[in-house]
This record gives structure tokens, C-alpha cells and sequence, in this order.
């Protein structure tokens, strides 16, 4: 646990380093006079004139292809909430993301696998492998531990042979809510609502302490399954 533990917060710190690069450019061009209000606007206008067919197309394809997913979560209500409606969006949303577990799912565990599985042997790995005791707590595990993109989780729990059923139902279950709150906040943060994005805010926070707890839970839940397991060997 400890290697996927170390790289998780490797990955952990890159995301956080590349939001603050993010920023700080944001701010420069602030500083410098552009009118990023402006420019969200027109990218907004462009999403809008592409209609909800597309953008949800896209938001259920490019994810598994490594296109984070939250560049589809947070324009969504933004974009197609007045129109829509921020139950339908939220819906659309959700459905497009479970459309995208399947995806790569399929992609990892049949369509491409020998080519990742070449991959992998190339670089001195063996594909991953799910006992069938732990699968769910892998997959919660997984799902709540910060840094891990959403596209390495797919890949790794197909490539792990993961049951369907049981990879889809539980990422649904963790994934949903998470989605949900995402599309919320893009919302009130494009409108500029204070009290609502407080809200949002506070919610995620939420959310994420949570599925921290989820995550200890299932952490400790595994390091005492695992003497018990060697002593059965």
C-alpha cells in the first residue's frame, strides 16, 4: 500500500502545482487588463452554439481518452442550466459520466488490453490484480484517494479484471454525488452568488472529509484482512 500511497500524493502535488500555475496566470493576465469575465463568456457562448448533444457526447467520450473530466463539469451548468434546467444538466451529467465508466472499462479490459498489457510488460510491470475478496474495498479505495486521475482509476480496476457489475454500481455510488456537487458550483460560481457558492464550497468540503473517512475506513479495513490472509497461506 505504501508505493500506491507515495504515488498517489506525487499526484496529488502535481494537480495542486498546476492549479497554482493556473492561478498565478490567471492573475497576471488580470493584472495586465484582460477581461477573463469576457473571455469565459465567449467560451461559454461557443459551448452554447455547439448545443447539448455534442458537449454531452464529448463529456461521456474524451474523459477516457485523458480529457479531465471536470472541464466538462464545471461549464455544464454554466452553459446549459438556463436553458435545461440545473435538473436536467445534473442529470445529463451523470449520465454521461456512467456512459464513460463503461467506456473505459471496455477499452481496458478487452480493446486494448494486449496493447496495454505489452505496454506493461515492456516496462518491467505485471497487470494488476484484484482479489476477489477485496474488490469493493479496492474500488472505494480508489475512488476516494485524492491525486489518482479518474482515467487511471478505470484502467487499472479493468485491467484488474474488476466484475462489472460491481465496478460500475460501486463508482456510480461514489461518482454520482461528486459530479453532482461539481456541476452545482460551476453554476453558482459563472453567476457569482456568494451565498450559494459558500455553499458549494462547503458542501465539497464535505464531500471530500468524507470520503477521506471512507478511505481510512477501507485502509484499515485491508491492512487487517491482509496478516490474516498471509497466515492463511
Amino acid at each position: 500500500m505504501e508505493p500506491a500511497h507515495r504515488a498517489a500524493r506525487k499526484a496529488l502535488l502535481l494537480k495542486l502545482a498546476v492549479a497554482a500555475i493556473v492561478l498565478g496566470g490567471a492573475a497576471v493576465l488580470v493584472l495586465r487588463g484582460v477581461d477573463l469575465r469576457g473571455l469565459l463568456a465567449h467560451l461559454l457562448d461557443d459551448i452554447r452554439s455547439a448545443g447539448p448533444v455534442v458537449f454531452f457526447t464529448a463529456m461521456a467520450l474524451l474523459p477516457a481518452c485523458g480529457v479531465p473530466s471536470l472541464a466538462f463539469m464545471l461549464p455544464a451548468g454554466p452553459a446549459f442550466g438556463p436553458t435545461l434546467g440545473m435538473p436536467l444538466v445534473i442529470a445529463l451529467s451523470i449520465a454521461a459520466s456512467t456512459v464513460n465508466l463503461i467506456l473505459a472499462y471496455w477499452l481496458s479490459r478487452f480493446a486494448l488490453r494486449p496493447l496495454l498489457a505489452r505496454l506493461i510488460a515492456q516496462l518491467g510491470y505485471k497487470l494488476p490484480q484484484v482479489p476477489p475478496g477485496d474488490t469493493t474495498a479496492l474500488i472505494v479505495l480508489l475512488r476516494v484517494t485524492p491525486g489518482v486521475p479518474f482515467i487511471a482509476q478505470n484502467f487499472l480496476l479493468g485491467l484488474g479484471d474488476t466484475p462489472f457489475r460491481q465496478y460500475l454500481l460501486v463508482s456510480c455510488l461514489c461518482s454520482w454525488p461528486h459530479i453532482s456537487l461539481w456541476v452545482y458550483f460551476g453554476k453558482q460560481l459563472e453567476e457569482g452568488h456568494g451565498a450559494l457558492i459558500l455553499v458549494g464550497v462547503l458542501l465539497l468540503v464535505a464531500f471530500f472529509a468524507a470520503t477521506n473517512l471512507v478511505r481510512k475506513h477501507y485502509g484499515r479495513k485491508q491492512a487487517k484482512a491482509a496478516p490474516a490472509a498471509g497466515a492463511h497461506d
